[in-house]
């Protein structure tokens, strides 16, 4: 193969794949979401009256309607725990949920995560950072999560923090590192652009910081 020709083929699929990927992704996410949204009506149709038994049926029919009804969903809860009526029910659920034996432990411990992760006055994934690892003088991309913090905390001496280094291409897996402060060096570079350079395997490199003259 000519090296013009190979140049058009790689030109070609770099054109390609980020649309492919996308198209894949969003596929199966909407197949996902259609998957259980089937279940929910299934569901309701052991329940509701014989008479709506139809129209739920052409419901579950209609392709991408459970996006619609998940985005609905979310909106009229973040609508409904605005009022104290809203808050109590959450409440209330959350304390269920807290005592019932091997729910509680999962269910808590994915609610102390996206409380951490989406709450707005939270400094999860607010900044990237270098760390060296896995060894010294070997650096890598990181995501500041906080500072320990109980037993582990106690244990540690000096200024810490807690991060998350993420696998390439797939930054949804990674290792969470405990490292001195003094030894993480602060980027300019925004959450997106670091993960762009992370899934790309540093191929997609953010641009670099304006200098600062004296």
């Amino acid at each position: 193969m000519s090296a013009a020709l190979r140049k058009y083929i790689l030109t070609g699929l770099l054109v390609w794949l980020p649309l492919a990927v996308t198209v894949w992704v969003l596929t199966s996410v909407v197949g996902l979401l259609d998957g259980i949204f089937a279940w929910l009506v299934v569901a309701a149709q052991t329940v509701l009256p014989a008479s709506l038994k139809p129209a739920l049926t052409q419901l579950r029919e209609i392709q991408g309607l459970s996006v619609i009804v998940m985005v609905l969903a979310l909106l009229l809860t973040g609508l409904a725990v605005t009022n104290i009526a809203g808050q109590w029910i959450v409440t209330q659920s959350n304390r269920v949920f807290s005592n019932i034996p091997i729910v509680k432990s999962i269910y808590n411990s994915v609610k102390q995560v996206s409380d951490t992760l989406f709450s707005s006055s939270g400094q999860a994934f607010r900044h990237a950072v270098l760390v060296q690892y896995p060894r010294q003088g070997s650096w890598t991309i990181a995501f500041v999560t906080g500072k320990p913090g109980g037993e582990v905390g106690d244990h540690l001496p000096g200024d810490m923090l807690t991060v998350y280094v993420p696998t390439t291409p797939n930054p949804t897996s990674g290792f969470m590192l405990i490292v001195p402060r003094a030894e993480v060096v602060e980027l300019a570079m925004s959450v997106d652009e670091a993960l762009k350079y992370v899934i790309s395997m540093g191929v997609v490199s953010p641009p670099s910081a304006p200098k600062i003259h004296s």
